[in-house]
């Protein structure tokens, strides 16, 4: 048997500080593409986090058992990779630090790495424990105040004006996603782009969740992409594409309506399958041929009256999910039928939904209810294939969608894969900000509840704050997290949720009956510094402006409920007559100080806007990868090749990414 290896926590220390070294590359305003390659010369040039991890071929397993959890999260989230690892590394360096003080005084352990695994263990978990009991109503007191609400009516792009305050809140929100994944050349486009992708899938009395779970669940039959050409020739088209071809000639005219049918298995009838023998009688090689001959004729018969069938109905539309055979594409086509084969099962789900029709298996028993009535089917050319156009009727039901299908443009199939999986992880982080989230019902005793109501980005108008005293034991619900709550991207929600656990530290230090772990919260406010201490990295001094800025202005006004803007700024040096003008998105100032023969310039940009319940689900998600990783103690080698998730996404994630980046 392979010998153990104990793990340590020096181990998992230097696993995740590997991976920390990679996406530090591309975190950040200042952050840049990661370049792989391949010994076959294959390129992967992107931004995105979760794809730069899962195209690492790692060997240690507890680097392939982050890279999945990491995977996980942004598959429910669609963002958060590279923040989640600097916070991990963050949180194992301060565990360690905590535990390596605390095993010096144990004695209830045969060695000092066993007492430092132990405490360690026991940090994690009062943390996970912290985070699932205090964290939503910390962030719901301490954070959400200084953010706004995006309304799911602010995702409409008829009359897009300047003056329009919360339509412009939802293209920083996505341009500011967009940013971290494909850098600044696209943002607005691309921002735009998602806007009315969403506008036109609103479906009436629903929540925005169904229309955005709708759009995620079937996003790969949604888009259609095409190489060789610029990104900004991307464009939405009415209907839905179906990536197939005709098998049979197409329609010579449009006829209004079109009638459909969504055919699930063979037209002609099969009485025998694969390996099945038919026994004829013996009465001589005469009569066998004749029952041959018989059998055949029965065959054809009964496919020409399905195909009549189908004529007396109107249908001139058949999409299948298999292949038909010689007989039937030749009956088609002597019926002028278009037919279409080997249709993806998703695009038929959708054609079914959108359409409001049932697939059928035996078309000997169709009925009117599985006939679908389109206002047009004819072919459509884009880029170098041929595809199906269809396009659907307005009904009552679908009264206030306008169903359309997303092409997406870029010079190569690489860049192509890059922004299509940016906007899929758009839509996803959408779907989590506006999912509700359920309140949990606690006990407190002799505790203040503010109930902050976030300053709607709808109005000028705020709604007073009212503070409730419990003055006895009682069951309150708690502060729950409202859906669509933004905050100020560049490191604003890790400043203010440090400041609120260094203040929930502090009173419960001074109140030993509430029974929690002052530490706990002081560890965690003190990991969150990383990720704005990571985007100042070009520059300490405005990390620390910035953060004695956000502290004062907390001491001040301890009630503010308005929305924050964090600036971020760069600074560099360049001749005088350059000093004037603004410089891309941002403001530009000039600092009175003289270096040389040149001004010190500082520009200040805008880096949008963030989801703050995509924020509170990648807290969690740590918290759980900590809790995980520690408890680890002992890794046994094996002969046995293990497919991890993780290595299928490693493999995978290499097709089709030559050439992937900016254009």
């Amino acid at each position: 048997m392979p010998p153990m290896g104990h793990l340590h926590m020096e181990h998992v220390l230097q696993a995740v500080s590997v991976l920390e070294a990679v996406i530090l590359r591309s975190f950040g305003p200042e952050g840049g593409q990661v370049l792989f390659t391949r010994d076959t010369g294959q390129a992967m040039l992107s931004r995105s986090g979760t794809r730069i991890l899962t195209a690492l071929h790692l060997e240690h397993p507890l680097a392939r058992m982050v890279v999945e959890c990491v995977w996980k999260h942004s598959s429910s989230t669609g963002d958060g990779s590279k923040t989640f690892i600097l916070l991990l590394a963050s949180l194992l360096r301060l565990i360690h630090a905590a535990a390596s003080k605390e095993s010096n005084v144990s004695h209830s352990y045969n060695s000092t790495k066993a007492a430092e695994a132990a405490t360690a263990r026991h940090l994690a978990d009062k943390l996970l424990a912290f985070g699932l009991k205090e964290l939503d109503e910390l962030i719901a007191t301490g954070v959400v105040p200084y953010g706004g609400c995006i309304s799911w009516e602010d995702f409409t792009v008829e009359g897009q004006t300047p003056s329009l305050t919360n339509n412009l809140c939802v293209q920083k929100l996505l341009r500011s996603f967009f940013h971290t994944r494909c850098g600044y050349t696209h943002c607005d486009f691309s921002s735009h782009l998602t806007c009315e992708l969403l506008s036109h899938w609103k479906f009436k009395n629903q929540l925005p969740s169904f229309s955005l779970q709708l759009v995620s669940d079937y996003f790969p039959a949604l888009h259609t992409p095409v190489s060789g050409f610029p990104v900004r020739s991307s464009r939405l088209i009415k209907g839905q594409v179906i990536h197939r071809d005709f098998a049979t000639p197409p329609l010579k005219t449009d006829h209004q309506p079109v009638k459909a049918v969504v055919l699930t298995g063979s037209l002609q009838p099969t009485l025998l399958n694969t390996g099945d023998v038919l026994e004829l009688g013996y009465g001589g090689r005469m009569k066998e041929e004749r029952s041959i001959l018989l059998f055949s004729s029965w065959m054809e018969s009964s496919l020409q009256g399905v195909i009549a069938k189908l004529q007396s109905l109107g249908v001139c539309v058949l999409l299948s999910a298999v292949k038909q055979s010689a007989a039937v594409l030749a009956l088609a086509t002597q019926a002028e039928m278009c037919l279409v084969e080997c249709v993806s099962e998703d695009e038929l789900s959708l054609f079914s939904q959108l359409s409001g029709t049932t697939p059928i298996w035996d078309c000997s028993m169709i009925e009117s209810e599985h006939v679908a009535t389109l206002a047009f089917c004819r072919p459509i050319q884009l880029g170098a294939h041929r595809y199906v156009h269809v396009a659907f009727q307005d009904s009552e039901e679908r009264i206030t969608i306008k169903p359309c299908s997303l092409i997406i443009c870029a010079p190569g199939e690489g860049q192509i894969e890059q922004y299509a999986c940016a906007l899929q992880d758009a839509i996803r982080m959408l779907l989590r900000m506006w999912e509700p989230m359920h309140a949990a019902a606690t006990t407190t005793s002799k505790r203040t509840l503010q109930s902050h109501k976030s300053a709607s980005l709808h109005t000028d108008n705020l709604t007073e704050q009212t503070t409730y005293r419990s003055t006895a034991i009682q069951p309150i619900q708690k502060c729950v997290l409202k859906s669509g709550c933004v905050i100020s991207a560049g490191g604003l929600f890790e400043l203010l949720l440090h400041h609120a656990l260094l203040q929930h530290g502090h009173s419960c230090s001074v109140s030993p009956d509430l029974n929690i772990d002052a530490s706990v919260s002081q560890l965690l406010a003190n990991a969150l510094l990383s990720v704005p201490q990571k985007i100042y990295s070009h520059s300490p001094r405005h990390f620390l402006e910035s953060q004695r800025r956000v502290i004062s202005f907390l001491s001040k006004f301890p009630n503010y409920s308005h929305p924050l803007t964090l600036v971020y700024k760069r600074e560099s040096t360049i001749s005088p007559i350059q000093a004037e003008g603004p410089l891309g998105d941002g403001k530009l100032s000039l600092h009175c100080c003289r270096e040389g023969d040149k001004f010190s310039k500082v520009s200040e940009l805008d880096l949008g806007l963030e989801s703050v319940s995509c924020k509170y689900q990648l807290l969690l998600a740590v918290l759980q990868c900590v809790a995980s990783l520690l408890k680890v103690d002992t890794v046994l080698p094996t002969h046995t090749a293990l497919h991890t998730q993780s290595r299928r996404l490693a493999r995978t994630s290499w097709e089709g990414t030559e050439d992937e980046g900016e254009d």
